[in-house]
């Protein structure tokens, strides 16, 4: 799998990334990124990145499954990072999740999940079209403007709290009223 995501490497990614992954002008270094920030990236679109001096948004991603679990393994081999999270074990709690999302990253993704403006000139993006793993890795690898909470900040059942809680965002109770978009009720 290492050997069949470094071929894919060489063609696809190497040009940014170096042919190493040591990283080039044109894209970071990845030797110890990890499997999670390997696949958050992939999996979400982001990249590849066409254009390396804007932010990667998330758009479908340009590689099959097979094709994207060869270049996790691949990049998870130029050094330690952090895995792919276990997002069911520990199993998370929602109201743990909630008070954690609240103090954590309602600043930047607002308290629905919803994103918004960062003070840099990029976006939070909205939290409704990641995946559970999706939201995990990002939480543990802080893509682009993020930070990185890794386990000395929180732990796996927090990240996993976390996980349970934007999962509920995506359909939370409705007390009745206008939602307006998940940022009321109205009465």
């Amino acid at each position: 799998l290492v050997e069949r995501g470094h071929e894919l490497f060489l063609t696809g990614c190497s040009s940014c990334h170096g042919v190493d992954g040591t990283g080039t002008d044109q894209g970071p270094d990845l030797v110890g990124v990890g499997a999670a920030a390997a696949d958050f990236q992939l999996t979400t679109g982001r990249m590849p990145n066409t254009e390396p001096n804007r932010e990667a948004l998330p758009k479908p991603p340009a590689a099959d499954d097979d094709e994207i679990d060869a270049l996790v393994a691949y990049v998870a081999s130029l050094g330690e990072g952090p895995p792919i999270p276990d997002v069911d074990d520990p199993p998370g709690d929602l109201a743990l999740g909630g008070r954690l999302f609240t103090l954590n990253c309602a600043a930047c993704h607002s308290s629905a999940g919803n994103g918004g403006a960062l003070s840099s000139g990029r976006n939070a993006p909205t939290l409704h079209g990641a995946d559970r793993v999706q939201v995990a890795e990002a939480v543990r690898t802080g893509p682009g403007p993020m930070p990185v909470f890794g386990p000395e900040t929180l732990t796996d059942r927090q990240v996993n709290s976390i996980v349970e809680y934007v999962d509920y965002l995506r359909d939370p109770d409705d007390p009745g009223g206008l939602d307006l978009g998940l940022v009321g009720p109205i009465t």
